[in-house]
């Protein structure tokens, strides 16, 4: 039988199925929840039914569709590169139905080292690496058992950890090469080429909101960015994070007025306090930053809108780092043009009569006074409404319903009501959103803002002023306040919350922040300062790559040296054997590779009759110490000087 079809043996295919899985574990959990747990479900539901005999082709057939099904209906048919992840994902999980066969099991593993580098593109963690390290260990690993499988050496197998040390051996060999290419290869201050977009959004910013749109969003304990502020810390309550300004209503779903992007910002007046603070923003695919009302100066790559929206110049599919500087406005576009005003006004046809009533009836008592009007509205919702995620899905006339029936919301339901009640009432309105305040992890003094700090709130123009910010959110009174995850510590609810204390989560995020510094906010402009610490000035180009040069020059020796030392044999007597055997291959007379001991002593004798009877001890005493027991040190000692001795001859 060919090796290539060899049958695998149980132990062989458990090392196989399991080097596998564990390649697959880092994507899965790269990918939305109800995917990576289905095909985790179906990896060992395939493994255990395939275990004795093969699947029916059938189900072979079935397994396939159903997966790739699943995968096109959840990201919608678009694709994308978590598309193309989670196809390789389905492909993996249903491929131990076919893996039977030595053949069967080098194809699984190959295909499943492409695992630990699709999670790359989706997230470049320390978990994702540490997991996609330990299955690329087990997948070679498994593949050195393969390797005995085929030569029939299965008699006396490697124990797990002789086998598993010997892939980090040779890992640790090439670790020199891969840190010089990291740290010391030119880069570019832009890449060649991008990744392609995701298919499957994470939940974050969007240039939308609709009623229950943010469920998602607010529920999701992920970090958004971390906050180094450099002198005085703004109090949370005024840690405003403005994001995207929502302009347009058509009823339903506030959006953003995109022409407006291309405009310069908007004058503003600062006021006399100044915040530093740098942002470290984990990757969204997307071009949207925030900032600290409002933004100062802005750093290089981004621009800011005519509403103060702030945007990268490329998509954030890396962590990324900016420096900013903010100040609360005195004024804030206090001159409104005509065209704005109209926009900030208008409301379409047709909806919400009840809330555009209420509006008209407030303007005729209140007269011009637009300060009391805005005074009004924060004392209805702290007067009669509550705080709540659990809200049923709103109808035709959102507003109405919200706020002469269910009376209870989040966020997104106060501030879109809110704004359609100024806008009714004629006063100049709009929608931000962002995030507000954040957590501050005691371990590297820093501020943490999750994606569930998620938050919407409205401005209003006033005369003199300008745009004002009202968060009408927080005009709800306390005690109506129902459920709520602001002030909610990382880590305090979810699955592991029960188990594990704040201070686990406040680690492990301080880690992933210096893995965001130390690897992955590792760009041109770090490694021209990568010797900085040592006094040395910027690195050039030219002494970049005379630096690399060296460093790579080393690591090869480095890596030839050991390959080399690796060769040597180990036992001091078969090393002086070896020697011996050199000494006759220079007269011509050295031994051939298939001969054995004794052999090779009457093959001498026949041309070297001197040399023979002394040559004959030698062998037998070498076969005695080779095959029929090791002698004591002192006998080996005695045997590898005897044979140090002996010259062709004599």
């Amino acid at each position: 039988m060919p090796a290539r079809g060899l049958p695998l043996d149980p132990r062989s295919r458990a090392w196989a199925l399991l080097a596998a899985a564990t390649c697959l574990l880092p994507l899965l959990l790269q990918l939305p929840p109800e995917l990576g747990i289905g095909m985790a479900v179906a990896t060992a539901l395939v493994a255990v039914a395939s275990w004795r005999r093969p699947l029916p082709l059938a189900m072979r057939l079935l397994l396939p569709l159903v997966l790739v099904a699943a995968v096109l209906s959840r990201s919608h048919f678009a694709f994308g590169r978590d598309t193309a992840c989670a196809l390789l994902a389905a492909m993996l999980a249903i491929k131990p139905a076919e893996t039977f066969t030595l053949r069967d099991g080098r194809s699984l593993l190959g295909f499943a080292l492409f695992a630990p580098f699709a999670t790359f593109l989706l997230d470049q963690g320390p978990v994702s690496l540490a997991l996609g390290l330990v299955g690329s260990v087990l997948a070679l690993a498994a593949l050195g058992r393969l390797a005995e499988l085929e030569s029939g050496d299965t008699g006396h197998p490697l124990p797990p950890w002789r086998r598993m040390a010997a892939v980090l051996k040779l890992m640790a060999i090439g670790l020199p090469l891969a840190l010089a290419v990291f740290w010391l290869f030119p880069r570019l201050a832009t890449p060649l080429w991008g990744t392609p977009q995701r298919a499957m959004a994470r939940p974050g910013l969007s240039d939308h909101m609709a009623p229950g749109q943010w469920i998602d969003l607010l529920t999701d304990d992920t970090t958004a960015l971390r906050v180094q502020f450099s002198g005085a810390t703004p109090p949370t309550s005024q840690m405003y994070w403005r994001g995207p300004v929502l302009s347009n209503f058509d009823g339903r779903t506030w959006t953003q007025a995109r022409w407006l992007q291309g405009i310069p910002a908007a004058p503003v007046r600062p006021g006399p306090t100044r915040w530093d603070y740098t942002l470290e923003v984990e990757p969204t695919d997307g071009r949207q930053l925030v900032a600290l009302e409002l933004p100062t100066s802005i750093p290089d790559g981004t621009q800011l809108s005519l509403d103060y929206g702030l945007y990268a110049r490329q998509p954030l599919t890396t962590v990324t780092h900016w420096r900013m500087h903010s100040a609360p406005p005195a004024a804030f576009e206090p001159q409104l043009r005509r065209t704005l005003r109209a926009m900030a006004l208008a409301l379409p046809a047709g909806y919400n009569p009840r809330t555009l009533a209420l509006a008209r009836q407030w303007r005729s008592q209140d007269g011009n006074n637009d300060a009391a009007i805005v005074q009004r509205a924060l004392r209805l919702f702290h007067d009669s409404f509550g705080y709540t995620l659990a809200t049923p899905l709103a109808g035709r006339n959102s507003v109405d319903e919200f706020l002469f029936e269910q009376k209870e919301g989040f966020c997104e339901h106060f501030s879109s009501a809110f704004v359609v009640l100024m806008r009714a009432a004629g006063i100049p309105a709009r929608v931000v959103t962002g995030y507000v305040g954040g957590y501050r992890n005691p371990i590297g003094q820093y501020w943490q803002v999750r994606r569930s700090d998620a938050h919407a709130w409205a401005e209003v123009w006033m005369a003199g002023r300008g745009w004002v910010r009202v968060d009408p959110t927080a005009a709800v009174a306390p005690e109506r306040i129902y459920d709520t995850l602001a002030d909610r510590a990382p880590g305090a609810e979810g699955l592991l919350g029960a188990w594990l204390p704040t201070p686990v989560f406040n680690a492990s995020d301080w880690l992933r922040r210096g893995w965001n510094d130390f690897a992955l906010g590792f760009d041109a402009i770090h490694q021209r300062q990568l010797l900085q610490p040592l006094g040395l000035d910027e690195l050039d180009s030219g002494r970049l790559v005379a630096l690399f040069c060296t460093a790579v020059a080393l690591a090869l020796f480095w890596m030839a040296w050991l390959t080399a030392r690796a060769e040597h044999e180990p036992d001091p007597v078969l090393r002086a054997w070896h020697r011996l055997d050199a000494r006759y291959a220079r007269i011509g007379l050295g031994r051939e590779s298939h001969e054995p001991a004794a052999d090779w002593a009457e093959r001498v004798s026949l041309a070297d009759a001197t040399a023979a009877g002394q040559l004959r001890q030698l062998s037998w005493r070498f076969n005695s110490w080779r095959y029929a027991g090791r002698e004591p040190g002192r006998e080996a000692s005695a045997l590898i000087k005897a044979l140090d001795r002996h010259r062709p001859g004599r």
